[in-house]
């Protein structure tokens, strides 16, 4: 009866086979002596560790509960803000705090960053443009409607200090976040006079055909087909 053999493994595959027990125990020796000669090196790694691990905690935890308190004295700033009582919602009533007061005492907060929307839109009611554009762009959320205002509002302010090249940056970031048939109207016709404000005609013509083909259910629908007819003829001429 042929007896089977045994199949020789390469010693480079020496992985696959069980280790010599003297081997063994020369590795570990090897590694109980780095142990013992690197312990205060290992113990200062894992107490930076550790030490790390709680700073980040800490702050997470203390950054949550600043949010909260500044939410909370928020309150009635947003509520004067709401009355167009402006100069209250920035800079509080002596009792409740102002939105100033949230973006420099709750930096880094969720509360701050809305601050910093409020006081810019509050900002461009005053035509302090440049002060406007410097809070808005500090600002940002991952909600659509007021993140595509906040970009309109940026684009305003720049309309109105000439920059009309920044104006059609925004207007046109406005216009393509998350589009929708109630606010992407009013966007793409900002853009569409600021096109024509910089001499722009085809690209002017080509917001309003936008609202002509895809919002024709819009405010702006009957103005937009207007406007484009008009640019048209001045094009053709």
């Amino acid at each position: 009866m042929a007896t089977k053999q045994t199949k020789r493994v390469h010693p480079e595959h020496h992985n696959d086979l069980l280790e010599d027990p003297s081997e063994i125990a020369s590795r570990l020796s090897r590694g109980e002596t780095f142990l013992k000669q690197n312990s205060k090196v290992l113990a200062g790694v894992l107490i930076a560790a550790v030490v790390l691990i709680g700073g980040i905690l800490f702050f997470q935890i203390n950054n949550q509960n600043q949010n909260e308190e500044a939410q909370k004295e928020m309150f009635q700033a947003v509520y004067f803000y709401e009355q167009d009582s402006v100069q209250l919602a920035l800079n509080g009533d002596g009792i409740n705090a102002g939105l100033l007061n949230i973006v420099d005492e709750y930096p880094r907060t969720d509360a701050a960053n809305l601050a910093h929307f409020y006081i810019g839109s509050i900002y461009l009611s005053e035509r302090k443009y440049e002060e406007a554009i410097s809070e808005l762009e500090q600002f940002s959320a991952d909600d659509f409607l007021v993140q595509a205002k906040a970009y309109s509002l940026i684009g305003d302010a720049n309309m109105e200090l000439g920059n009309t090249d920044q104006a059609i940056a925004n207007y046109k970031k406005a216009a393509d976040y998350d589009e929708n048939k109630f606010f992407t109207p009013k966007y793409l016709t900002k853009l569409a006079i600021a096109q024509e404000a910089a001499g722009n005609i085809p690209e002017a013509i080509a917001a309003y055909t936008e609202i002509e083909e895809k919002y024709f259910e819009s405010f702006e629908f009957s103005a937009a087909r207007k406007h484009k007819a008009r640019l048209e003829g001045l094009a053709s001429k």
